[in-house]
């Protein structure tokens, strides 16, 4: 017998029989593998949702609101989506805000002017305030005419109130 022989003799191995369909080494790598990308993948969602603006799209700040010939002498029509009233004075025209200064309600037109029906604040034809707690004058927005004779109401340019477009008839 050879020497190297003797030397396993009458000591048991610690080995143990390979399992069938993998260790508890392996279940617990893929359970904890399984939880990371369940993990991640929320988390991505989260990010996502944060980043994405939360922006709420009103109506835009440039439209056409027909041409002046359908607009009588002494008219105002009120545009409640886009809070604005245009008004013709002769061959005059003009697009007068018509969210409060205050708290941004929607005033009404009267015959002597603006009422505010939230907090009673009170202007007048121009604008201007007269009583109430709105801080200031309503805006006044710029008037212009479309290549096809259309009236455009551009919000985004404020002008000075008693700025009318002037239309040759």
């Amino acid at each position: 017998m050879s020497e190297g022989n003797h030397g396993n003799q009458g000591k048991l191995s610690k080995e143990r029989p390979p399992q069938e369909g993998g260790s508890r080494r392996r279940f617990i790598g893929l359970a904890t593998a399984g939880a990371l990308a369940v993990s991640g993948g929320a988390l991505g969602l989260m990010a996502a949702v944060f980043f994405k603006p939360r922006v709420t799209y009103g109506p835009p700040p440039k439209f056409r609101v027909g041409k002046p010939a359908s607009f009588t002498s002494g008219s105002e029509i009120a545009y409640q989506k886009q809070a604005v009233l245009v008004r013709r004075e002769g061959n005059r025209f003009a697009a007068i805000s018509t969210k409060c200064t205050h708290l941004g309600c929607t005033v009404n037109a009267t015959d002597i002017g603006f009422l505010c029906p939230c907090h009673g604040s009170t202007y007048d034809r121009r604008g201007s305030n007269v009583s109430g707690p709105a801080p200031s004058p309503l805006l006044w927005f710029q008037l212009s005419l479309a290549p096809n004779g259309d009236l455009v109401v551009d919000k985004d340019k404020k002008v000075d109130p008693g700025t009318y477009l002037e239309i040759q008839a």
